[in-house]
């Protein structure tokens, strides 16, 4: 499961946390203070931080910032955990970039389930910017693609195609459907403009070409 760091220097609450987390199947390390788990993190990145608000050094506010701040953490995902009951004060953790608020005291079925939420939103996200089909890889983040470990030099309509291509895998993508989403329009006369690039695609990707199936009188597929 994940990898989750709970920051709470109140042990009671920090136990309740850590015991729910880890009967769901996550490994959990615990922090009293920010500055320990500044340090932790620049030994192993966690899948998710779950940060107190009053501690003895950094508030969390100030946790968020920096973890947002930093482009090594700015995308791990935080939820920020307080008896601060205001709605402004949970506007102000969601603004400075935090990814859940809960108020204490909450109960140990809410906190998983908030947990789970973020978790999948996370995956999910995670999972749609990166996609691997044999010895072919798409950074979607950085917009690169690789054969072999190879970065492949792909024009931007080639690139877009390579990525509906992998995003429907085993889906049989009609001309029609790939000159909506890949030009945005469905002007059926344009379709010699899909082979011509899909034909430029597979020369690029070399062997790994043959991945893309040819369906006749219909379209292409990605296997």
């Amino acid at each position: 499961m994940a990898v989750i760091y709970v920051v709470e220097d109140d042990v009671n609450i920090q136990e309740i946390e850590a015991i729910a987390l880890k009967n769901s199947g996550h490994t959990v390390y615990t922090f009293d203070d920010a500055s320990h788990f500044y340090r932790r993190l620049e030994e192993k990145m966690p899948d998710l931080a779950i940060v107190d608000i009053m501690l003895p050094d950094d508030d969390g506010y100030e946790i968020v910032r920096k973890v947002r701040n930093n482009p090594s953490t700015k995308k791990l995902p935080v939820i920020m955990v307080t008896a601060k009951t205001s709605e402004i004060d949970m506007v102000r953790g969601l603004d400075i970039g935090a990814d859940d608020y809960i108020k204490k005291p909450f109960s140990v079925i809410e906190f998983i389930t908030r947990v789970k939420a973020v978790l999948r939103r996370t995956m999910e996200q995670t999972e749609n910017k990166f996609m691997t089909i044999g010895d072919i890889f798409l950074d979607d983040e950085r917009h690169v693609a690789y054969v072999s470990n190879e970065p492949v030099e792909l024009t931007y309509k080639e690139y877009e195609l390579l990525k509906l291509l992998m995003r429907n895998a085993g889906i049989v993508m009609t001309r029609e459907m790939i000159m909506q989403r890949v030009w945005d329009t469905e002007f059926e006369g344009e379709s010699r403009t899909v082979d011509m690039h899909i034909k430029t695609l597979r020369k690029k990707l070399g062997d790994s070409s043959s991945h893309i199936k040819t369906v006749r009188n219909v379209g292409y597929v990605m296997e």
